[in-house]
């Protein structure tokens, strides 16, 4: 069993920042990929990023060059560090860790305002 908690939501004017926290505990030394998901209301949820075991990372088109996730040298805590914020980025994110099954927290709402 993995617990997964999210952390650092909250309001933010267009073109300011954020870091979101996921930290994993229980079970996890075997994760093998951490990935940041958000849905807006009305919209399927989506892929932000992922990072896998390995180091490497995927970013949604819409972030690139705007949004870094990263982790600690445990790699038990994972972060996501979201720059130039638009409205459009307001939505619940989510961090999804997977260790044979995939295991998702509450969520943390993200409001950007224009």
């Amino acid at each position: 069993q993995v617990q997964v908690v999210e952390s650092g939501g909250g309001l933010v004017q267009a073109g300011g920042s954020l870091r979101l926290s996921c930290a994993a505990s229980g079970s996890t030394r075997s994760i093998s990929a951490m990935g940041w998901y958000r849905q807006a209301p009305g919209k399927q949820r989506e892929l932000v990023a992922r990072i896998i075991s390995g180091g490497s990372t995927i970013y949604a088109d819409s972030v690139k060059g705007r949004f870094t996730i990263s982790r600690d040298n445990a790699k038990t805590t994972f972060y996501l560090q979201m720059n130039s914020l638009k409205p459009e980025d307001t939505a619940v994110y989510l961090c999804n860790v997977l260790v044979l099954s995939n295991y998702w927290g509450q969520g943390t709402q993200v409001t950007v305002s224009s």
